[in-house]
């Protein structure tokens, strides 16, 4: 496999970078500070393709791979990791679960308008006492004649407020039993459904989270996306590209981190000398430099096996659980080399060092990697 950047890599990754250094970079901090998500600006973002990355032409997306993907999200985290996460998660979660199992009318409705940026998406799965434990969920979906009626809440869900549309994985079933859990799409507005408290979080504080509130929510059965039932097997598949995502969201943070680490050691003087001619320094960005590297090469796998639609849950796990060990550790030592600078806002540092520790445990937790990649290798 040829690890260089195609030139449509080039040419996404140059577009992005411009961008990026445009309308994010000068406003990130204040953001940053205020917990502003500047969904203004995903907006914009939807005109340039951003937004719809897989998503086919027919339904106004880029219909790019995986690795174009990979491309967008690094380039878009290097600059900013909130905005980089809240790419992320528009893209593969929300927008990635009605493509890959919404039927043609539901892609036609909502595929365009997530791909243009004109819709923001968000994604429920996780609870506030079903974290990792998914299957024990207690937010539930009743039937009621044609319609389904959704009681219960989400935690930890990106876009909860500012959303305009939610995929939400509600139980249909008894807790505990196979295929128990089914997956709706659920609009803004609709009565009984609200948004409910906002995290406010270490970092990636621009990235809104926020409850998903279902009170006697009723939807028309035409909401629901698949057979009853088939929710969790849905979101598992969706969680393996997810885990893409965050890991290219690490990768990211690493590579902002790192370079701004080297540029940083070069122009620092101590002793009449750049801080770069100390071994301790080189040897530190040495290290960062090969995490980072090897990090790519595993993203990079899962990814080329997602294009050919092979199995990929190992792989996917394996590039999540390391690129996001080693974002938080080339952040951490990007701190270190820029001493007690980097412990202030004024250098872009200390943001990915706050920024990267939700990379090891969003989409599952470096623990849950662990455990899918031993089931994977010892076939469980």
């Amino acid at each position: 496999m040829d690890f260089k950047y195609t030139e449509t890599q080039q040419q996404i990754a140059e577009m992005v970078r411009d961008f990026a250094n445009k309308e994010i970079r000068p406003k990130m901090m204040e953001w940053d500070e205020s917990q502003y998500f500047p969904v203004e600006l995903f907006h914009k973002m939807g005109e340039l393709g951003l937004m719809g990355v897989l998503v086919p032409q027919k339904y106004g997306g880029s219909e790019l791979s995986y690795f174009e993907y990979v491309t967008v999200v690094s380039e878009v985290a290097k600059v900013c990791s909130s905005i980089g996460l809240s790419t992320a998660a528009h893209n593969s979660l929300c927008t990635g679960h009605i493509l890959y199992f919404g039927n043609e009318e539901q892609k036609s409705k909502y595929l365009p308008k997530l791909a243009s940026g004109e819709w923001i998406g968000a994604w429920g799965l996780t609870e506030a006492n079903t974290g990792s434990d998914a299957g024990n969920m207690r937010c539930t979906a009743t039937k009621d004649g044609d319609d389904w009626i959704l009681n219960g809440t989400k935690n930890w869900i990106t876009h909860g407020i500012t959303g305009n549309v939610a995929v939400v994985l509600a139980r249909t079933g008894e807790p505990r039993t196979k295929n128990n859990v089914t997956a709706f799409i659920v609009e803004k507005g609709t009565p009984g459904f609200t948004a409910g408290k906002k995290e406010n979080k270490l970092g990636m504080r621009a990235s809104e989270t926020a409850e998903l509130v279902f009170d006697n929510c009723r939807i028309s059965d035409a909401q629901r996306m698949g057979e009853v039932g088939e929710g969790f097997k849905q979101a598992m598949k969706v969680l393996d590209g997810g885990r893409i995502s965050i890991a290219a969201l690490s990768l990211g943070i690493a590579k902002g981190a790192y370079e701004a680490a080297v540029k940083y050691s070069k122009e620092r003087q101590q002793f009449d000398q750049p801080i770069a001619n100390f071994q301790a320094i080189a040897f530190k960005l040495a290290d960062m430099a090969v995490k980072i590297e090897a990090a790519e090469m595993l993203i990079y796998q899962a990814a080329d096996l997602k294009n050919r639609g092979e199995k990929m849950t190992k792989e996917s796990a394996m590039a999540k659980m390391y690129a996001s060990e080693i974002c938080v550790q080339v952040a951490t030592d990007a701190v270190q080399v820029f001493g007690g600078y980097g412990y202030t806002k004024d250098f872009p540092v200390e943001k990915f060092y706050r920024d990267s520790k939700l990379c090891t445990i969003g989409e599952g937790t470096t623990e849950i990697q662990k455990l899918v990649i031993s089931r994977d290798i010892l076939n469980m």
